[in-house]
């Protein structure tokens, strides 16, 4: 990645990896709930982080932002680098009293073609986003606001959630939830997901024809467990 600022708290990056086209086309067949059953490892957002503008599914590559408690001051760089498609993903330490975006940062970002923003913390200008209708993940809306004066920086590693998010990692959210994949993990991922979506249909099949309930994979370990 190519960096603009090299001063801790002030970095920048320009240049993030970025999924192909038809790698998102792919992945965004599955629910979250379903890329999850196609991860050994847990990448998952907190619960709380959910759709809070609009119920649009949104899929795209990671534009990390991190924040100060409180502040928004970097924001804005983030909209200046993100590209049509992205996904802004704010490290916003979980505080729900600062409002680190609002109606302008989502006429902005629509403008640009982004594809949402995940923020771990809260947003405000409820009825103004609703009209403008950009998907905002969040953990709350708040009247409160931030302030504007701390450091930030842009598309460096970040928690969001309680999950590790770096530049150009896949975020995937629906009604479920936020789910965070790692670009180099991604073709396996969307292997293993398909084959626990075949095995759900299989089994689903089955007891559509024969009423079984539990499945025969379950059974083996009801009964090595006693039951």
């Amino acid at each position: 990645m190519s960096e603009n600022k090299q001063r801790m708290g002030f970095r920048i990056y320009k240049d993030i990896p970025r999924p192909t086209p038809d790698l998102l086309e792919r992945l965004n067949k599955f629910t979250v709930p379903e890329l999850c059953d196609g991860m050994d490892v847990f990448r998952a957002m907190d619960y709380q982080i959910k759709p809070m503008v609009t119920t649009q599914k949104i899929i795209g590559p990671a534009v990390t932002l991190q924040l100060l408690l409180g502040d928004s001051l970097i924001v804005p760089k983030a909209l200046e680098v993100a590209q049509p498609g992205d996904i802004i993903v704010i490290d916003a330490k979980g505080s729900c009293n600062n409002g680190v975006w609002g109606d302008n940062r989502s006429r902005v970002a629509k403008a640009i073609g982004l594809a949402g923003v995940v923020i771990d913390g809260a947003f405000r200008d409820i009825e103004e986003n609703e009209a403008l209708g950009f998907p905002i993940y969040a953990r709350a809306n708040t009247c409160g606001r931030s302030t504007r004066g701390a450091k930030g920086e842009v598309n460096v590693p970040i928690s969001c959630g309680g999950v590790s998010v770096r530049p150009g990692d896949i975020i995937v959210g629906d009604r479920n939830g936020v789910v965070v994949i790692p670009l180099e993990h991604a073709e396996e991922i969307i292997q293993a997901a398909q084959e626990q979506v075949d095995k759900m249909e299989a089994q689903i099949a089955k007891f559509e024809a024969t009423g079984q309930i539990v499945p025969d994979s379950l059974e083996k370990e009801l009964k090595r467990l006693g039951y």
